[in-house]
């Protein structure tokens, strides 16, 4: 089965509907203090004219955050209407367990107790999928630094995967080779001076379809 593919860190309606267009599976909508940060009325914006758009009304959102409440999280969720919740930072399972939604959660083999936590979890069935990124001080992702492939590899074989860190298209296809990760993601690999390039993010999709 072909790797899903997560375009990460939309900011504009016009970077959705490529995504959308390109073949991407997800985008991702940062909530966290980012660079890629949007606000509710953007993020409400985007969405709509996914659900508007042949292609788009098959993409699924997933809002990223980190370190935020459950009832923060859940509040944004309904009113935004994403699909998805993505945990970057440092929360324990028990969050994940208390959303009304599907939930994805970031791990960067950082040595966190909390990450300890999630990957001594028996795997079952509903184990939300595990985004491997790469652990970089003072970073909850997007910096565009290749991970640990070895150790996410080892992890896909027992957990559904979505790779992340540094990803290119020029990188993608011998990083789904390493890993054989349930999907990639992808944020600054897809930018031209911190700006989505629609070129790229054909590209991309192009590459991990390839794979």
């Amino acid at each position: 089965m072909a790797a899903i593919v997560k375009i990460c860190g939309i900011r504009r309606v016009e970077d959705a509907l490529v995504a959308a267009e390109a073949g991407a599976d997800l985008i991702g909508l940062m909530f966290a203090p980012s660079r890629r940060i949007v606000d509710i009325p953007t993020a409400k914006g985007i969405v709509t004219a996914l659900r508007q758009s042949a292609r788009g009304a098959q993409v699924q959102v997933v809002g990223v955050f980190v370190n935020e409440t459950p009832e923060q999280i859940s509040a944004i969720a309904d009113e935004v209407g994403l699909d998805w919740v993505q945990l970057s930072g440092h929360e324990w399972p028990e969050v994940a367990a208390s959303l009304d939604r599907p939930a994805i959660k970031a791990v960067r083999f950082d040595d966190h107790a909390s990450e300890h936590a999630w990957l001594a979890q028996e795997p079952t069935c509903d184990s939300p999928p595990l985004l491997v990124d790469a652990n970089v001080a003072g970073s909850y992702g997007g910096a565009g630094v290749v991970g640990d492939w070895d150790a996410a590899h080892d992890l896909a074989l027992t957990r559904p995967v979505l790779l992340a860190g540094g990803l290119t298209a020029q990188n993608v296809a011998a990083a789904i080779a390493a890993v054989q990760p349930w999907g990639v993601d992808v944020s600054s690999g897809v930018e031209t001076d911190g700006v989505k390039d629609a070129g790229k993010i054909y590209a991309f999709v192009r590459a991990v379809r390839g794979a």
